[in-house]
């Protein structure tokens, strides 16, 4: 009795509830902190099952909540225990617990007396035996010497060896069809199959091969028609000189040694003023040029019959057998879910959101039925759909020209600080947004506050003698004190110049620097507690994938950690996210994922090349349609 008694006391609290609120069941262990338990359960429903958390934890103040979810019941098991108790089987309880009270109350359940058992539950001393007995386990558990483990008993080898059994299954199955055909066409089409079944399955391969060559033909043939005609006038034509795009054939047409046109000042700048007029109002979302011919491929996808194959990367789920009005369980979707790791790391999505999302997945899916395995694969692309747009869009929405109006109202200007770390593009994507500004009328002060890195002001100016050439320089202008001054004082000096000058936006460029070097981060540190901007945006680049996630937690973190106005339980001083690079990834954008999951920050700008308007928003549909690519 004493045993059992002990062991009651590690748990706070343990619930069953349903999703509708009713308790069904409640038992008060430690009873130490009643109130604040009820208070994290409410915490963790409102962070896991209203706003759609991967994770199954919730952390409040000093105790941790675990919910575990059943989807064919609507109920929910929630445990609440000390947080520094770090009990290694509240996973195998709640699992016990479930399937236990499943199955004594499955009538009541299936017959929807939620109230009934409201009233008249009797779960006491089920649960408090089976918590004893999971206890006792997992202390014969510890207790024992670890054996160790063959390798016959470790993951690597169970999917070696599904691995290799599916690809025997292939191979033969390749074979023995090549064989069929080998002799059809050995034989001249003369020669029957033995019986009708390789006939039929022959012809069925020749019509598909058909189509498929088809297709292909006609694309060529189209193709090659043009070289063709034009290779027969080359040819009498006879060889031509090459003309070079920068060149040209007279002396006068190659001879650059003449004045370049300057401006007021005498620096020598390009005629850009066909860029004048181009990112007017709101910036347009990045591929939504591709949207149409995306949704198209994926109605192809889900479009296809039971008897065809499904394509796309949900295409492994015609392995699994999924029968009329069959529950899923975790087995059966444990494949499915490797599957799905596996290609959205490829996407660069980092390793441990991938895991996470899956986790999230599988919690959705486990215990709810489906007609058909058509059933399955639409349900499990839109709850991935679901949870990745969920991810992306944004908890609050920036809108940059509508704050930098509101701003101007108030006889102030809107403050922009860039950080991140080095290379990644921030003075070049500084200078993009500058132009959009322009292009939209504001007038805009860009501050050198970079004034660690050798040519950083020098970058600048020549961004901001390009931009003053394009409009005017009443209209930008560089604010810079050379290099070895204080960022942090530079900057408050530029604000208060703005406002006496009545500038509509001020744009602060910082040095770059790694997330561990402690002196920098405290600089950039001191530099947003002090001038307090409107929108500090990190600038990171696509093509990372972990490292994503070390980046911005560590440069998030040690903003907060060196801030001595950081307010006692501040998540984020990041407020915003500046993509760069985002044309050489092609659809590896799984970057967005990482950095937007990590920090609950939306992503503001999306750089997609080197020009002043190649500056775009980012189009959720779009970067969700290429992950699911």
């Amino acid at each position: 009795h004493y045993f059992i008694q002990s062991n009651l006391r590690m748990l706070e609290l343990f619930s069953i509830f349903t999703k509708g609120g009713m308790v069904l069941f409640c038992f008060q262990g430690a009873c130490t902190q009643l109130m604040m338990s009820t208070q994290a359960v409410n915490e963790s429903i409102k962070h896991i099952l209203i706003q759609g958390s991967s994770s199954n934890q919730h952390h409040h103040k000093n105790l941790t909540v675990q919910l575990k979810l059943d989807n064919e019941f609507e109920l929910v098991f929630a445990v609440v225990v000390q947080k520094m108790l770090q009990l290694s089987y509240l996973d195998k309880l709640l699992d016990t617990i479930h399937l236990e009270f499943r199955d004594k109350y499955k009538n009541e359940l299936s017959e929807g007396g939620n109230f009934w058992l409201n009233l008249h539950c009797d779960f006491q001393t089920d649960f408090a035996d089976t918590l004893a007995r999971i206890e006792n386990e997992h202390r014969v558990q510890k207790a024992a010497p670890r054996a160790m483990k063959q390798f016959t008993q470790s993951k690597k080898f169970e999917k070696t060896a599904t691995a290799n059994k599916a690809m025997f299954e292939q191979d033969k199955s390749v074979a023995s069809t090549a064989a069929r055909l080998a002799t059809a066409v050995i034989g001249g089409g003369e020669t029957t199959p033995s019986t009708p079944a390789e006939k039929s399955e022959i012809e069925l391969a020749r019509e598909n091969m058909k189509k498929k060559l088809g297709k292909k033909g006609k694309k060529k043939e189209a193709a090659k028609k043009e070289p063709e005609t034009a290779s027969k006038e080359a040819k009498k034509k006879g060889k031509e000189a090459r003309s070079w795009d920068m060149g040209g054939k007279t002396a006068e047409g190659i001879d650059f040694s003449g004045p370049a046109p300057e401006d007021t000042n005498g620096h020598h700048v390009k005629d850009e003023s066909h860029l004048k007029g181009t990112m007017s109002g709101d910036l347009s979302g990045i591929g939504d040029d591709e949207e149409e011919e995306e949704e198209e491929m994926i109605e192809e996808e889900t479009g296809a019959t039971n008897g065809g194959n499904t394509g796309g990367m949900f295409s492994f789920l015609k392995n699994i057998n999924f029968s009329t009005q069959q529950t899923v369980t975790a087995d059966s979707l444990q494949p499915v879910l490797d599957k799905l790791k596996e290609h959205l790391t490829s996407k660069n999505v980092a390793a441990e959101i991938s895991a996470q999302l899956c986790d999230s997945l599988e919690s959705g899916l486990v215990g709810k039925s489906y007609s058909t395995f058509t059933g399955l694969t639409s349900t499990a692309r839109q709850a991935l759909s679901d949870a990745l747009t969920k991810i992306l869009s944004p908890k609050r929405r920036v809108n940059v020209l509508r704050d930098v109006l509101e701003a101007k109202s108030k006889d102030r200007p809107y403050v922009i600080t860039f950080c991140g770390v080095n290379g990644v593009g921030k003075s070049t994507n500084l200078a993009k947004v500058c132009f959009w500004l322009l292009d939209n009328g504001h007038r805009v002060l860009v501050v050198g506050g970079d004034t660690f890195r050798a040519g950083a002001v020098e970058q600048l100016r020549t961004h901001v003698v390009r931009l003053a050439a394009l409009y005017s320089e009443d209209k930008v202008q560089l604010y810079e004190r050379g290099y070895g001054k204080d960022p942090a004082g530079l900057a408050f000096e530029a604000i208060k110049y703005a406002k006496e000058r009545r500038y509509d936006v001020v744009l602060v460029d910082t040095a770059g620097r790694m997330q561990d070097n402690e002196p920098l981060m405290r600089a950039l540190s001191k530099l947003v507690a002090l001038n307090k901007p409107d929108l500090t945006l990190f600038v990171g680049e696509a093509l990372v994938g972990n490292e994503a996630v070390d980046q911005l937690v560590k440069f998030n973190q040690s903003l907060i950690d060196n801030s001595a106005t950081a307010v006692a339980g501040t998540k984020s001083v990041i407020d915003g996210i500046l993509l760069t690079k985002f044309d050489c990834i092609d659809d590896k954008v799984g970057a967005a994922i990482s950095m937007t999951y990590i920090t609950g920050q939306p992503i503001v700008f999306v750089g997609t090349g080197q020009q002043y308007p190649d500056l775009k928003s980012l189009n959720v549909k779009s970067v969700v349609s290429a992950l699911l690519r």
